[in-house]
């Protein structure tokens, strides 16, 4: 088991230092890739870094406590992201093609004219995708505890090196090309768990019968709510905004910013759509099959769902390539998450135009460190710690982005005060439960969008 797990680490790790070969000493190439990414790695990279160790250890978790009323979680994530992506995304990557802006901040700072707005959007893109990154670098530690009787701070740190190993030879290219090797490992790993287990179970039939016996686990909107359905109508569909906060998540959205045109772009959301379809489909449904293969075990983390899943299901050969499995996933992200956080200060806050790898190299490993520091710190719920990050930058830089397509004039003191308010009443709802079932990340997201919307004027260019 062990030499599979850590044989396909090596495979991907020399994937990242393979891609080297095409290394130009220049910050565009460190951190977009020259711009000349094909459609399939673009898209497949978006993917994998989007669907992180989130989804084998927290979505998987999610499901197997809350049940059948978690596909919510996917519908709303997956077309809040298409809409707002279809919206304004192509105007925002179109733009970014004739920019000399290489990191998402200085790119929509550009967009709104105005240098303080990517400062501000890179203190905070820093912060809290270092956070982000250290919620992957957990998933590694729970993971190989759980299935290999490592330390958690093994598992940890295994994650970090081989995350540095490639991050520091190409950058995002290394970090693009291991996604995408990484995205067909995480989509056999969770297809694997879905045939084994319904074979395990009886066949599609009877699965779907023991389903049904678990009191409330098939209800579409949890068990015993209460609720009018209007209500759980709205607390259903409250994920949509969850989804649009993706063109908040600068690790992601920078993927489509390393094709090299317009024609480029529509091909890689086409790759990107329909793996993330298929994956989220098909963690989902390891979720649901959780419940029953684990039966609803007492005193363990459902978060560690899955491995403990694989352990029953499978040999050791085929455990070390699920294992793998999770481990691509967090990677993918973490060394998107690192790269990011490296371009914010080596880029938007330091301004390092012309390039040295050896800066360079060292803010790269001087933010992975960290990030691995707080994870062994915080070994906390990699659910709850992803979506507090994804929703705090979500409610702070989605209604920017809208205002920015509306031609609005984008003015730093509104963005910080409107920042401040969304944040206060995120603390709030955090603190008191409001309407519980409703995605928090709503109610700041409206207070920050109609703050910006009376306060900012429209742009007469």
């Amino acid at each position: 088991m062990e030499i599979v797990f850590l044989g396909l680490l090596l495979f991907i790790a020399l994937i990242g230092i393979a891609s080297s070969r095409l290394n130009k000493p220049t910050v565009k190439n460190y951190y977009l890739a020259d711009k000349s990414l094909s459609p399939l790695l673009s898209g497949l990279s978006a993917m994998a870094t989007n669907n992180s160790g989130y989804m084998f250890i927290g979505l998987i978790g999610f499901t197997y406590l809350n049940g059948l009323s978690s596909i919510w979680l996917m519908i709303g994530w997956i077309l809040g992201d298409y809409l707002i992506t279809k919206k304004l995304f192509a105007n925002i990557v179109n733009k970014s093609f004739r920019s000399r802006n290489v990191t998402y901040a200085s790119i929509i700072g550009d967009l709104a004219k105005n240098k303080l707005i990517t400062k501000l959007i890179a203190s905070i893109s820093f912060v809290f995708l270092l956070i982000y990154a250290s919620a992957q670098f957990a998933a590694s530690g729970k993971t190989l505890m759980a299935v290999m009787n490592w330390e958690f701070y093994y598992g940890v740190i295994t994650g970090g090196f081989i995350v540095l190993v490639y991050s520091l030879t190409s950058g995002i290219r290394a970090s693009i090309w291991t996604d995408a090797a990484q995205s067909i490992i995480m989509l056999v790993s969770m297809g694997l768990l879905v045939l084994f287990s319904i074979g395990k179970l009886g066949g599609i039939n009877q699965t779907l019968f023991q389903l049904s016996e678990i009191d409330g686990f098939m209800s579409l909107f949890g068990p015993d709510t209460g609720d009018s359905v209007l209500f759980n109508a709205l607390s259903s569909l409250s994920w949509i905004v969850a989804g649009m906060f993706v063109i908040g998540q600068p690790h992601i959205m920078i993927r489509f910013f390393a094709v090299k045109d317009h024609n480029d772009l529509i091909r890689s959301r086409i790759f990107y759509y329909s793996s993330y379809i298929l994956f989220y489909g098909l963690a989902f449904a390891v979720g649901m099959l959780s419940r029953l293969i684990l039966d609803n075990t007492a005193g363990f983390d459902p978060e560690l769902a899955l491995p403990m899943m694989a352990q029953i299901l499978f040999n050791p050969f085929m455990v070390g390539l699920i294992i793998s499995g999770i481990f691509a996933a967090t990677m993918s992200t973490a060394d998107s998450l690192i790269i990011n956080c490296s371009g914010n200060i080596s880029q938007d806050i330091f301004e390092l135009t012309k390039f040295s790898k050896a800066k360079i190299a060292g803010i790269t490993l001087l933010v992975a460190i960290t990030s691995i520091i707080i994870a062994l710190i915080n070994s906390g719920s990699v659910f709850s710690i992803v979506v507090f990050s994804w929703t705090i930058l979500g409610f702070l830089l989605t209604p920017l982005l809208i205002m920015i397509s509306l031609n609005k004039t984008i003015i730093a003191k509104h963005f910080v005060i409107s920042g401040i308010l969304s944040t206060m009443i995120f603390y709030i709802v955090n603190s008191y439960v409001f309407f519980e079932g409703i995605y928090l990340g709503i109610y700041p997201f409206v207070v920050n969008l109609i703050y910006l919307h009376f306060f900012l004027k429209r742009s007469k260019n």
